[in-house]
């Protein structure tokens, strides 16, 4: 199962084809994001700190995303791309990390460069601190020795735009990560247009193709991202728990508000709609069929 996802995803992206990744922090989040059609998962890890009320600052240990990416697997048949942050440690916790992730059944890893613990990338005033490139290049080497499958991805996270460091400096780490080993850069960015991405797309001059997450700037529809030629995956890092918030915090108010159920009732999904999604027409017939 494994390969066949690792495949399919990499079909996806042959000849200029654009993967687009839902984030899921859950079995059934990743159920709904396959329905709605997109080509794979992002493991989000902070979609998963959230879901424990916990910050995204390399807080969620790496046996808890992993159990979380394993019923994730279980569930969906889409390629999973693993978001592990800065890989648990230094270059032998990734050495291990990557392992298990290829075992648990994901497709690819997304390592970032930032020293550990990290901050998330987003937060206004956030520390941001990158370790230094020879470093970051020991990881990724780290990580391709451990990967069984070579098609397995390693994708290089490259903060240095988050970071404030610029264009030129973003450029050169991304040519360091690709000599390391790094299947495809990852380039993020908080600005709230994607000029900033833009340009450093237009100006790589590597082999690795370019992923981005347009989170903060949300005017990067797929078709303009496929109109820069060089971005074969689009993620989107957050919605899912983002919407499961704005959902829940309006229905939570409105039954207050009203003090019952009786005007939410009509706005949200049946109960035999969760039964379809837990699969429980498959109980009642296995129960057909064994129970005696």
């Amino acid at each position: 199962m494994g390969k066949t996802r690792t495949k399919s995803l990499q079909d996806k992206m042959a000849e200029g084809g654009l993967a687009r990744i839902m984030a899921a922090h859950s079995p059934l989040s990743a159920r709904l994001a396959e329905e709605a059609g997109f080509d794979g998962l992002w493991a989000s890890g902070f979609e998963l700190s959230a879901l424990y009320g916990l910050p995204d600052v390399s807080i969620v240990t790496m046996s808890e995303h992993l159990e979380m990416m394993r019923a994730i697997a279980r569930h969906t048949s889409l390629p999973i791309v693993a978001d592990i942050d800065t890989g648990f440690g230094n270059a032998i916790n990734l050495h291990h990390a990557v392992g298990q992730y290829e075992d648990a059944g994901a497709s690819a890893v997304v390592i970032e460069d930032k020293t550990f613990p990290k901050v998330t990338s987003l937060l206004s005033g956030g520390r941001q601190e990158l370790l230094r490139i020879e470093e970051f290049q020991g990881k990724l080497e780290a990580a391709v020795n451990a990967r069984k499958d070579t098609g397995f991805l390693i994708i290089a996270r490259n903060e240095a735009l988050i970071a404030g460091l610029g264009e030129e400096e973003a450029l050169r780490r991304a040519a360091a990560y690709e000599e390391a080993g790094a299947d495809m850069i990852l380039i993020h960015s908080k600005q709230k247009t994607p000029d900033e991405v833009e340009s450093f797309v237009r100006n790589w001059n590597g082999a690795a193709p370019i992923v981005i997450v347009p989170t903060a700037y949300p005017e990067m529809t797929e078709a303009r991202a496929k109109s820069l030629k060089k971005i074969r995956m689009l993620i989107y890092g957050n919605h899912g728990i983002r919407a499961a918030v704005t959902a829940m915090q309006k229905v939570f108010a409105q039954i207050i508000a009203e003090g019952g159920i009786k005007g939410v009732d009509a706005e949200i999904v049946s109960v035999e709609e969760i039964f379809r999604l837990q699969n429980m027409g498959d109980v009642k017939e296995k129960e057909d069929k064994f129970l005696r």
